[in-house]
């Protein structure tokens, strides 16, 4: 299993317009039956994100299709392009293998 995780810098006055995008980006990864969640930190570092979202994937190929779908009849990236106008820079990516129980260096026992 794999973990995406997107990080996403923004000013506080724009806090809730990136909740409505990154609830649809929850919602596209739940009609895709993967398993999706907002980090919301807690704490903040110096250049740390303000908002993140995660999702579970069974292969790498699921990235690419949540990506690409918005859900019907939505143009997934006219909604994007109006997300990425209120971030203060790109958003980061991170893929993550989990790791299961009763495993070593990633092979099965």
């Amino acid at each position: 299993m794999y973990l995406a995780r997107f990080s996403y810098d923004l000013l506080p006055v724009n806090r809730d317009r990136a909740l409505q995008f990154i609830q649809r980006e929850m919602e596209a990864a739940q009609r895709e039956g993967l398993n999706a969640r907002l980090l919301i930190p807690l704490t903040r570092g110096e250049g740390g994100a303000a908002l993140q979202f995660e999702v579970e994937l069974a292969s790498l190929d699921d990235l690419e299709r949540l990506r690409h779908r918005a859900g019907p009849g939505e143009d997934t990236g006219e909604w994007m392009r109006a997300f990425s106008e209120i971030l203060l820079r790109p958003p980061a990516v991170e893929i993550l293998r989990v790791q299961e129980a009763g495993r070593e260096n990633g092979t099965p026992t």
